[in-house]
């Protein structure tokens, strides 16, 4: 079957960063389903991974988590799909990626995918779709308020694909107040497109412009990007007691400015749950069915922005070069081999 992946890791602007690639195609047994890809989407994740991970001595390294396809064979412990069942679905960091005609994955992190929105649409939002749930109702617990604080979530970066699709859950199934930052014009406009009640901008200090919307100092803090350079400014202006997640890996992270305040600080890794196979594992299908719920009914939209061609390495090596340009916004699919 065809695949893309790599054999030596470094940067994207080398000729064989990725490559296209003929290999085995795998058999389904056990938990997992066998599944024929019909799209994926790129994330931060691919790049950080082709850029520091070795591949194994001859075996290359394929990427790709996000994915929408069709199941085609299942293992004998599967109970919740079956073959021709289209599903939508994140990977598992610890095994071979989406990137292949043929993918197998564990059936309890899957989801069934939304009726409503095209397969390019779907296929930009699971791996964004659970960082963000996994963090606002797992980690920050944001259903549980902070004494005193105004409920009020400030998300840092809230353009990207997991500031996009954070917005959207937040006014979907909460009633907090959400300031999201965002710096250029163009991304401005698309938080506020997307629900986000107030937009403050990151370049700029974010006390002053966070204390003049007078609602008070926010309960919640969701950072995405460049954590470490946020910390003295969220120590000011979040609430006491306030909850501070974060997604990023910041280097020489220095937390002591939040002491003071108690501020409790919660780190969400989307994959953790398949990575050391959690008793709460099937959580992630659940997140994935009442998120493919909300799509449904209209209450949610794909952060979907830019489809780039089919699934080759060409192709991908620009959808990389994107997000390590910093510029991307919402996310980039694509479809087909």
């Amino acid at each position: 079957m065809k695949a893309i992946g790599y054999t030596k890791n470094g940067a994207i602007d080398r000729p064989d960063a990725l490559i296209d690639l003929e290999i085995e195609k795998p058999r389904a047994s056990g938990y997992d389903i066998l599944v024929r890809v019909e799209a994926v989407s790129v994330n931060p994740v691919d790049t950080k991974v082709r850029s520091n991970r070795p591949a194994e001595a001859e075996t290359p390294a394929i990427l790709g988590w996000d994915a929408v396809g069709e199941v085609v064979e299942t293992g004998d412990e599967v109970a919740r799909f079956k073959t021709g069942d289209r599903v939508w679905y994140a990977g598992a960091i610890n095994r071979p990626g989406t990137n292949s005609e043929y993918h197998l994955v564990d059936s309890r992190i899957v989801g069934h995918v939304p009726q409503t929105i095209e397969t390019a649409a779907a296929a930009a939002l699971p791996l964004t779709t659970l960082t963000a749930q996994e963090m606002i109702f797992d980690r920050l617990k944001v259903n549980d308020p902070v004494p005193g604080a105004a409920n009020a979530i400030v998300i840092i970066g809230g353009a990207g694909g997991v500031g996009s699709i954070a917005i959207q859950l937040l006014r979907a199934q909460t009633d907090l107040t959400i300031i999201a930052t965002a710096s250029r014009p163009e991304t401005r406009e698309w938080v506020r497109e997307l629900g986000a009640h107030h937009v403050v901008d990151h370049s700029q200090p974010l006390p002053e412009q966070i204390a003049a919307l007078n609602i008070g100092a926010p309960a919640f803090v969701f950072s995405t990007n460049h954590s470490e350079t946020y910390v003295t400014q969220i120590a000011e202006f979040i609430a006491p007691q306030g909850r501070f997640g974060l997604i990023d890996d910041p280097v020489g992270f220095d937390i002591a400015p939040l002491k003071g305040k108690a501020v409790s600080i919660h780190w969400e890794l989307m994959f953790t749950r398949s990575l050391f196979t959690t008793p709460d594992i099937d959580r992630q299908g659940d997140i994935l069915d009442t998120v493919a719920g909300l799509i449904d009914a209209g209450k949610v939209r794909s952060t979907l922005t830019e489809t780039y061609g089919t699934i080759n390495a060409e192709n991908l090596k620009k959808a990389h070069a994107l997000i390590e340009s910093g510029k991307a916004r919402g996310k980039i699919v694509l479809e087909g081999f």
